[in-house]
């Protein structure tokens, strides 16, 4: 059983007080007003210090690659997926307070994730030195906040199969993109887009067309990202729109090393793994809350604690969530030492989700008529957790690549 270090065990005190103090105070504005999560979010990093260590490790990739490419020194591949993979010790720190967060408002570390680590994570991954340079810090600490855009009105989890959104070279050394991405988080406040789409080539029949990443900057003619209003879950992470009208984007802004379907599986990979922690994170908070509130409230002359059925459920909870904690931090150690393939990968992002929810539903059922009110917070992980468990991949698209790894026989 791997459990928290003292020197862990501290860091979560730290965040939990940082998130009872600065975080929770302002939860309501931010999930109910519309207000922008990212002050919050900025306020967090750098009272951890977070964008100092971000700043430390670009520096050092950016001196190691910039020596490999002076021929200097070989380049040696960092980790599983460059810059994102982490040590087992590293991965708990890193994790810990992406859980105390979520026990709160998942959809901050959505906003936070989607920024750092598919955008700023997909550039510092595939791109070049001077994109890095260029682009890559100020999303890592969100000076500046980044979008990741694959998804598409008409295609969800076929996203490539039904992609419509295209590139074509404009004659000059440039691209013209024209289409339309929806469900992007942070799109409407995005200074920098990490856009996925197709290579519109004459004489290439549509589905063979290559798969291509560019990074946008906003402002750009034609580029525009309105909300997409009436959420009911998730509201912390602002979802919006990207719309493309003939937008010219350079040659320079080509991601070279994201063509093809790796690429942009690399950067999901990653994001699954820290979609694992949030999960618990909200089912712990969900857990907790059941089990003091069975503890306080009296029926028939005696807490709902002292029926088996109650104890039953809390005990379930408290196991599915001790596992799961546990499996995250070996996927951490696995994805450090490159023995995590993407199964493994899909087995604890669809574990971790749909045992999360169920919890967040367990919980809600045991309030009762009071599980429907905000004032516990229990309804609002459970709607959190709908979306969780429908983005970065379903929870039965999980499923389909776990079966094809097992039989050799896709079922998509």
């Amino acid at each position: 059983m791997i459990e928290w270090s003292e020197s862990q065990r501290m860091i979560q005190k730290m965040v939990r007080d940082f998130v009872e103090k600065e975080i929770v105070p302002q939860i309501d504005a931010i999930e109910y007003e519309g207000v922008p999560p990212y002050d919050i979010l900025r306020k967090m990093i750098k009272t951890f210090g977070m964008d100092a260590m971000a700043k430390m490790e670009f520096d050092k990739q950016i001196a190691r690659e910039e020596a490999a490419a002076r021929g200097e020194v070989k380049e040696k591949k960092e980790r599983a997926e460059g810059f994102n993979a982490m040590a087992a010790e590293e991965a708990a720190m890193r994790m810990i307070p992406i859980i105390e967060i979520c026990r709160h408002a998942q959809g901050l570390v959505t906003a936070m994730g989607v920024s750092v680590g598919l955008g700023g994570g997909a550039i510092m991954s595939k791109g070049t030195i001077e994109q890095k340079k260029r682009w890559a810090l100020p999303l890592l600490t969100l000076e500046k906040v980044g979008a990741w855009a694959i998804s598409e009105p008409n295609s969800g989890s076929d996203a490539f199969g039904q992609m419509k959104t295209l590139a074509k070279r404009d004659g000059k050394g440039g691209y013209i993109i024209t289409g339309a991405k929806t469900w992007i988080t942070n799109g409407p406040y995005a200074d920098t887009i990490v856009l996925i789409c197709k290579l519109d080539e004459e004489g290439v029949a549509p589905e063979q067309r290559k798969i291509v990443s560019f990074i946008l900057d906003k402002g750009m003619p034609g580029l525009s990202a309105p909300v997409i209003h009436g959420k009911v879950g998730l509201r912390a992470a602002i979802t919006g729109e990207i719309v493309m009208d003939q937008v010219l984007v350079p040659e320079e802004n080509l991601l070279p090393g994201a063509q093809g379907l790796k690429g942009p599986f690399g950067c999901l990979n990653n994001a699954r793994f820290g979609i694992c922690w949030g999960a618990l994170g909200a089912a712990e908070a969900c857990w907790h809350t059941a089990r003091q509130y069975v503890i306080d409230r009296k029926q028939f002359d005696k807490p709902l604690a002292a029926n088996q059925l109650v104890q039953k459920k809390l005990a379930d909870m408290q196991t599915e969530i001790t596992l799961g904690i546990q499996g995250a931090l070996r996927l951490g150690r696995m994805m450090d030492d490159g023995s995590a393939t993407p199964e493994i990968v899909s087995l604890m992002k669809r574990n971790s989700c749909g045992k999360a929810l169920d919890i967040a539903r367990s919980a809600r059922d045991m309030l009762g008529g009071n599980g429907i009110s905000d004032d516990f917070g229990v309804i609002r992980h459970l709607v959190n957790l709908e979306v969780v468990n429908t983005y970065e991949g379903t929870h039965d698209v999980h499923a389909l690549i776990l079966g094809r790894a097992q039989t050799g026989i896709s079922a998509f």
